[in-house]
């Protein structure tokens, strides 16, 4: 293989009658939501300004017609974002066919018949 260094990466989006639904940025996001409940820190961790995490998360529920996310306000127990069930289940299709993707990307990179087919 003439360069060894490099590895294929590919970017992964679904979309629905033309509108994206979710990406890596939004993959990123609902995970953090995921493990912190709070969009505000979900977005930190995303590195994405809580705006942008809103207007993500907003376009997903009006593109799939359905919430993404439920709120709870603060309150003696303080506030809390959940995923919901759905949400949870685009999520981890997202990351399993991003995981499956990335493989079919590793070994078709590793064959030597690329490589070939590369130079030509």
């Amino acid at each position: 293989m003439q360069f060894p260094d490099l590895i294929p990466h590919a970017l992964l989006t679904l979309t629905k009658r033309g509108v994206a639904v979710i990406g890596e940025r939004e993959a990123r996001l609902l995970d953090a939501v995921d493990r912190v409940r709070s969009i505000k820190d979900a977005a930190a961790e995303a590195g994405i300004s809580y705006r942008t995490a809103w207007s993500a998360i907003q376009q997903m529920e009006q593109a799939l017609g359905r919430p993404m996310v439920v709120s709870r306000a603060g309150g003696p127990g303080g506030g809390a974002t959940t995923l919901t069930d759905e949400c949870r289940r685009l999520l981890a299709s997202y990351q399993d066919l991003r995981r499956r993707l990335e493989e079919i990307l590793a070994r078709a990179w590793d064959t030597p018949d690329a490589t070939a087919q590369a130079g030509d």
